[in-house]
This record gives structure tokens, sequence and C-alpha cells, in this order.
């Protein structure tokens, strides 16, 4: 049995957010809305050897819990062959990655055969001028190809969707329906002040309050899912018993319940989304530490965690955009599409 490591608000170090590459095919507004910039150097980037080692040494502290992130994963090399290495490890128990779907079709297979338990898709917009417009890129075929191609291969697929007033709020109730077709299952995320949002402002946030009563006008009423889980949504049922879900983590943080943390694909370690410094495990790796000095390190920083990233905003009097953008170009571990979502 595996000791439960626990911060200093008691939160257990459980799930942990693996992005594999910074590098994206897509340039999405909310996430990366400028036109250049700072990609990590390759050299840094963490060989699969590295990853399994870091990942071995987490789980010896008890994560059970990994997704794979990027930018978008699908671009990293080899992805499969890393799937499959992390899959036979039974200490983890739930393997899941997030993609933006554009590579989807072509590698759903082959992510299924190699072991991979769960997935998560992001999706905007079903509306192809709007794809565009947030993406810079005119791929939305291609995503709802591969979301086509990936929903009977994993059951329970989600759809992530960053609700942003006047962009896409107008679409609940068209990506309910698409995914319930689909037998996926939608999230609704409020649109966040992190990273690369550097057009963020509050009056363009949805509440998860105001999703529901929009939801409720159309489908009458909604109840609760009745559940213990430290996963981000709240899940809501309709009449027909259909479930979708809602990321309230700008007007009502779950910082109380959070059990993830990101490593970067050069190997820096944030405790939070909203956290502007991190740990670095490839330095120690690289200089030939043991895996008992890097799980010494790790275990001294998670229990000294006090992070509360999104509830410190929320209190923030004069909230505006987090980084600004002179300050993301000199750092690129700042931006969103480095340590994942």
């Amino acid at each position: 049995m595996v000791p439960v490591l626990l911060d200093q608000f008691q939160r257990p170090l459980r799930n942990l957010r693996l992005s594999v590459t910074d590098r994206c095919n897509l340039r999405c507004s909310y996430c990366m809305p400028e036109p250049e910039y700072v990609w990590l150097p390759r050299e840094d980037i963490l060989h699969f050897e590295e990853i399994e080692t870091l990942v071995d040494v987490f789980t010896t502290l008890g994560v059970d819990k990994v997704r794979l992130t990027g930018g978008e994963p699908l671009l990293r090399r080899g992805l499969p062959d890393l799937v499959a290495r992390l899959a036979r490890r039974t200490a983890i128990r739930d393997l899941a990655m997030t993609t933006n779907g554009v590579l989807l079709a072509q590698h759903a297979s082959t992510l299924q055969d190699a072991g991979l338990h769960r997935l998560t898709v992001s999706l905007d917009t079903l509306q192809r001028d709007r794809f565009q417009k947030l993406t810079r890129y005119d791929e939305l075929d291609r995503v709802l190809e591969g979301i086509d191609t990936a929903a009977p291969l994993f059951p329970g697929l989600k759809l992530d969707t960053v609700v942003i007033r006047g962009i896409n709020d107008d679409e609940l109730v068209p990506l309910i329906e698409f995914a319930r077709e689909r037998g996926a299952e939608v999230r609704f995320i409020e649109y966040m002040d992190v990273g690369g949002a550097t057009h963020w402002s509050m009056s363009r946030v949805v509440s998860r309050a105001e999703m529901l009563d929009r939801l409720k006008e159309r489908y009458g009423q909604i109840s609760a899912v009745d559940e213990v889980s430290s996963a981000p949504a709240d899940r809501y049922r309709l009449p027909d018993g259909t479930v979708f879900g809602i990321i309230s983590s700008t007007t009502a943080p779950f910082c109380a319940d959070c059990d993830r943390s990101r490593l970067t694909a050069d190997g820096m370690w944030y405790l939070c989304l909203y956290a502007t410094a991190g740990s670095d495990l490839r330095g120690p790796l690289r200089a030939g530490a043991s895996a008992e000095q890097i799980a010494a390190l790790i275990r001294q920083t998670w229990t000294s965690r006090r992070d509360r990233g999104a509830e410190d905003r929320l209190a923030s009097r004069d909230r505006a955009p987090l980084i600004p953008v002179d300050t993301l170009r000199r750092n690129p571990h700042l931006e969103m599409h480095t340590r994942g979502g």
C-alpha cells in the first residue's frame, strides 16, 4: 500500500498531468493568441526513458492517475510507444490523454491498442468559421472525423469546451446534442485567466450558474449527479439521462480538492496551473540523481505545498490577465501550451 502524500491543506498527490511536447498544430485564442512563441529547446525535452523514470518515482509517492497533454501530444513522435510503456505499469490505474483531435483519426486505433484508458478531445465550436477564427486553422472537419473515429473505441469519450461570452456561448445545446449522439460527454469550462489568455476579462466569463440557467430553458429540470470525486467537473443529468459537466474554475474554484500537478515536456514540475515557478526535475535526473533523491525532492516540495491559485485570483480586487505578453515571451514555461491544461 503506497502511503498518501499530503500537502499543507491535506490534499493528496494523486494526479499527474504529463506534457510530452510544447508544440501545437492549432493556435487557440485562449491558449496561444500571439503571433510568435519561444519554444522549449529540443535538447531539453525529456526522452521516453526519462519520462518513465520520473513517472515511476511519482507512482511510488501515490500518483495513480496520469494524463498525457501538450501542446498537442499527438505531435510527439512515437507517442503510442510511450502509451504502451506506461500502460504496462499496474500502479497507474487511469491513463488518459487530452488532444485537439486534428490527428486523432489516424491514431485512435493505435492508441487503443497501446492501452490508453480514456480520451478527451477539445472542441470549442461546431461552426467552421468560428473554429477557424478561434484556432487560426481550418481543421474542424479533421477534428470531427477524429471524434467520430475515437468515440466507439473509447466509451465515455469526453469533449472539453471553453465557453467564452460572445464567441461560442450560444452553442451549449448544440454541443450537448453532438456529444449525446456519439455517446460522449461534453464538459463546459469557464474561461480562465491563465498563461496565454492575454485577452481575458471577467466580462467574457460565462459562469456555471448562467450556463445551467440557459440549459434549463431548453431542457427543463436538470439534476446534479451525486458522486464523490476529485475530478474538476461538476456533473449534471438532463431529464432524458444525458450527462454533461461544468468546470467552474473561475467563479467557484475547486482548489480545496485539487490533487493534480503538472510536469512539462522538459521536466519542470508545477503544483498549480497559476504557479509562476516550478521545480526542475530534469536537471537532477540528468546529473545522475537516484530515484530516492528525486523522490525526496518531490516529497519535500509537495508536503510544503500551499497553492490555491484559482481562489487567490477570485479574491483579486483588480483582476486582469495573469501574465503580460512580454513576460510570456521571456519565459515559455508560463504558457498554457507548455505546461498543459
